[in-house]
């Protein structure tokens, strides 16, 4: 949901991240999702690609810096090769063991299977990608929501070009810096938001730039994308995403929750975060109806990787309406975050982030290859978990380097 990383100046092997915004290899590809290319492409083999040990790699993983319980799993043409799960349910070693089928909030990645939503509906003729934002929502222009709305396009908010200030902005340190926390309250987790009171936390922030200028990415986009689809279809986000997506592609443990106190279902990791006090405390029960369209499913390593992999072989959209998400933006001049990894192919990066989690998702450019990773977590530094990760993907997908 936030602005899940963006890379570290290492040049390493190891995918380095931070926790601000998601690098991209192509802007479009954004809808909330980092997007890191490692390495250069080498042709599909027949054979099943060699694989790792994942139960050893999240091992490893939950040995980190700031992780309390990691889960992971890897599949390859479908099938899964490999699944683990390490650390503790509860912070301390408490509440035994995470199951490695366990759910947990994928953050961010959320933004892609939105658009992917908002694209079919445009394959539909039910929208255009160049309809205005003001004429499909009017009541963010009647209300002064969103500046210049009657400019803005759904393409822009997919692609977050919009322009739209993000409400998930940290709050301004006393001396106007940035600061580490999140603009609302993190512990609040039963006050009830509706998607236009979330927008409303962006009005008083400035514009990013102009509407198609540039990329910068904000969840506004998102929950505005997501009241699009509601407002055409006249159902609400959680069942369009499970009968356009998760139904029909058996992602039969995943679901948007939309109202608190609705959490995560079954055993699963809790992630902890600091109060003002520097007191960490549970942030399990994660405020649904701040999540959203901009980062609120809850999913598995099985359903996550079942997504990437049929939007990556072209399952889910006509391949121009796809190159709506993944085609660079002319200011692009290069790629972003190109780093060499062990692998002899290309790993992209799927990937979203709140307080008390980071969840990743590694897959091949030709949906071969998945690896989903969720990683549970005490305090802000998200550096040594990402690092980690890195490394486990690199220990599970490059096994013989």
């Amino acid at each position: 949901m936030p602005r899940a990383w963006r890379p570290g100046s290492k040049k390493e092997r190891v995918v380095s991240y931070r926790n601000i915004r998601p690098p991209l290899k192509s802007a479009g590809l954004a809808a909330g999702v980092a997007i890191l290319m490692l390495a250069p492409a080498a042709p599909a083999a027949a054979d099943p690609p060699q694989v790792g040990n994942v139960q050893e790699a999240m091992e490893e993983l939950a040995g980190a810096h700031g992780v309390v319980g990691a889960v992971g799993g890897a599949y390859v043409d479908g099938k899964p090769v490999g699944a683990g799960s390490a650390g503790s349910r509860l912070l301390d070693g408490k509440g035994g063991s995470i199951p490695a089928s366990a759910r947990f909030r994928i953050g961010s990645q959320t933004k892609k299977m939105v658009a992917t939503v908002v694209l079919q509906l445009v394959g539909e003729g039910r929208l255009g990608v160049d309809d205005k934002l003001g004429d499909l929502l009017p009541e963010v222009v009647e209300k002064d929501l969103v500046e210049r709305a009657g400019e803005i396009t759904v393409r822009q908010m997919i692609r977050h070009t919009s322009g739209i200030p993000d409400w998930y902005a940290a709050k301004p340190n006393p001396d106007g810096t940035e600061g580490e926390d999140p603009s609302f309250d993190v512990f609040d987790f039963t006050t009830y938001y509706r998607p236009l009171d979330v927008v409303k936390w962006s009005r008083p922030r400035p514009r990013t730039g102009e509407p198609g200028e540039k990329f910068s990415y904000s969840n506004t986009n998102y929950t505005l994308l997501g009241l699009i689809i509601e407002r055409l279809t006249g159902h609400d986000l959680a069942a369009e995403l499970h009968g356009r997506l998760f139904g029909p592609l058996g992602m039969t443990k995943t679901y948007l929750p939309l109202r608190p106190p609705e959490g995560i279902k079954g055993p699963h990791g809790h992630g902890y975060y600091p109060d003002a006090d520097g007191r960490l405390r549970d942030v399990d029960r994660f405020n649904a109806s701040v999540g959203g369209a901009a980062g609120g499913v809850v999913s598995t390593a099985h359903d996550i990787s079942a997504f990437q992999r049929a939007f990556t072989q072209g399952k889910l959209l006509s391949p121009e309406l796809q190159r709506v998400l993944t085609d660079r933006l002319p200011s692009d001049s290069q790629p972003r975050a190109k780093i060499r990894s062990l692998c002899s192919d290309d790993i992209y990066i799927m990937g979203g982030t709140a307080p008390g989690f980071l969840a990743m998702t590694f897959y091949t450019e030709d949906g071969r290859r998945q690896l989903a990773i969720s990683a549970t977590l005490k305090g802000k530094d998200l550096d040594a978990a990402g690092q980690a990760m890195g490394k486990a993907m690199e220990r599970i997908f490059c096994p013989s380097r």
